[in-house]
């Protein structure tokens, strides 16, 4: 299998749209990844998501409170709304404009740029911040995301004593302890918690995520895991770790099933992604896992620490899938071909017929369907006695099969002379000197107009069809994506 013992970040997002589940990705708190079926164990902090629409500027640079509920609910919006992250930047742009900015501007700046994955630059930013149980926390995750695990912690109890949630602050030290592969610190750290404070989800998922990393009792670990979940439907780090254990029981859907539902919330982790882009090769949905593996290589941070590693993995991935899927459809279509070989030597005989279509078929010497395929309808009804009603019964066993009369005839003489082209004037000259490439081919598509030394648009709309088709593995598929491309530009092949 391909797993490794790494450690991989999890994700941000600059200014790149994620293309999959309808969120953005984040450099959140700093993961820990570990072998799991080939798979990757990558744990994470988590936010709960919110459909409502929000006024980012107004939230960060106004006038009125900034606290946890704001921060919360600007990263709900951000694993909800696509505009968000977009409003997001520009508001940070505008602050780090301003020259001398008060600490609880300095504060907002921060928290900013954490939330776009700006970790370096939020340590500093925070740091010169009013010292308040919010600016200590934000602290600590953006150390976190940075692996500075000892300063993470310190900065973690720093908030919890000046007020900040307590199940916040232990969950967020636990699962950087966690990170680190602490565990029994990480362990301890949740020791201190009161009752309510160890019935909240966030405290359920980072006990559970130890549970995991520990390798204790799968059925315990899920219950555990269950019960934040049941807390909370949407909690990232407990689906996550569900995801992990339904994938090493075999039970794909159910992992799957989590691993979607975690991305679903602000932030992405790469574990996830990596883990989710193997289950869809595993079932052959090799579009589904490039997508997966794109948003890695889309969403890392310059500053994330085993971003190398997470960017070589990604990238190897992202090759393999295109490859398997490749020859995925190499393989689909040689059991097309095969069955309609199968299909086209079968006896017309087979079917039931008048007995003027058989008699008729019978003079023409025509025995398998592959032969009626070879026929044209004007052969077929130049025939004595066969007349129209004849030519639908046919047209009807043929239709049975997924064939058409005559789908395969020789084209006529008249057919046959040279489709006409017309040369290119004005505007077009420009296009028809465009690389090919610019029309943004599949793979399949793009292999065999290299094939057959089409190096521009031009030189493909002089192509016909049938110069297309003789290509190997250039199907009906392919053409009629050509086809497409070439029609938003308001071109079409030749004889078209």
């Amino acid at each position: 299998m391909r797993g490794l013992w790494v450690r991989f970040p999890p994700l941000a997002l600059y200014n790149v749209a994620a293309v999959a589940f309808g969120n953005f990705l984040h450099y959140a708190v700093a993961c820990h990844v570990l072998k799991s079926k080939g798979k990757y164990n990558t744990m994470q902090s988590s936010v709960t998501p919110s459909p409502t629409t929000i006024d980012v500027r107004e939230l960060i640079v106004g006038s009125g409170p900034f606290g946890p509920n704001e921060v919360r609910a600007i990263a709900d919006s951000l694993g909800t709304t696509t505009d968000t992250h977009r409003e997001l930047r520009l508001t940070v742009q505008e602050l780090q404009q301003v020259g001398d900015l008060s600490p609880a501007a300095s504060v907002r700046l921060g928290v900013g740029l954490y939330l776009l994955g700006r970790s370096s630059e939020a340590v500093v930013s925070l740091k010169s911040g009013d010292g308040s149980a919010l600016a200590l926390f934000a602290l600590g995750l953006a150390q976190a995301a940075l692996a500075a695990t000892d300063d993470a912690c310190g900065s973690f109890d720093a908030a919890r004593t000046a007020g900040y949630p307590a199940g916040a602050c232990l969950a967020a030290k636990a699962n950087t302890l966690r990170a680190a592969n602490k565990l029994e610190e990480a362990a301890n750290a949740l020791s201190n918690a009161t009752d309510e404070e160890s019935a909240s989800a966030e405290y359920l998922a980072a006990q559970g995520a130890i549970a995991v990393e520990r390798g204790d009792s799968t059925t315990d670990t899920l219950e555990l895991l269950q019960k934040a979940v049941e807390s909370d439907s949407g909690q990232p780090l407990a689906l996550f770790c569900l995801g992990v254990l339904h994938d090493k029981l075999g039970n794909d859907d159910e992992a799957i099933d989590s691993y979607q539902r975690s991305l679903l919330r602000y932030p992405a982790t790469v574990g996830a992604l990596m883990n989710l882009g193997l289950l869809y090769e595993d079932r052959d949905d090799f579009s589904q896992a490039q997508q997966c593996y794109r948003r890695i290589l889309d969403g890392l941070p310059l500053d994330a620490p085993g971003r190398e590693e997470a960017i070589s993995r990604a990238k190897l991935f992202l090759k393999d899938s295109a490859a398997s899927g490749d020859r995925h459809l190499d393989e689909q279509e040689q059991r097309q071909r095969d069955r309609l070989e199968q299909v086209l030597t079968l006896p017309v005989s087979d079917f039931e017929l008048s007995v003027r279509s058989r008699n008729c078929l019978a003079k023409m010497g025509i025995q398998t369907l592959g032969d009626l395929t070879l026929t044209s309808e004007a052969d077929v009804l130049a025939s004595k006695n066969f007349g129209e009603t004849s030519l639908v019964e046919i047209k009807d066993i043929l239709a049975s099969k997924g064939l058409v009369l005559g789908q395969f005839a020789e084209p006529s003489m008249a057919a046959e002379s040279s489709p006409t082209f017309d040369e290119p004037v004005g505007e077009q000259t420009e296009i028809h000197g465009l690389p090919i490439t610019e029309l943004n081919l599949s793979v399949r598509a793009r292999k065999c107009t290299t094939k057959l030394g089409i190096m521009t648009i031009g030189e493909l709309v002089r192509r016909t069809a049938e110069d297309l088709m003789e290509c190997k593995n250039f199907g009906v598929t392919s053409l009629n994506e050509v086809r497409e491309r070439l029609v938003e530009r308001g071109l079409k092949l030749r004889g078209e």
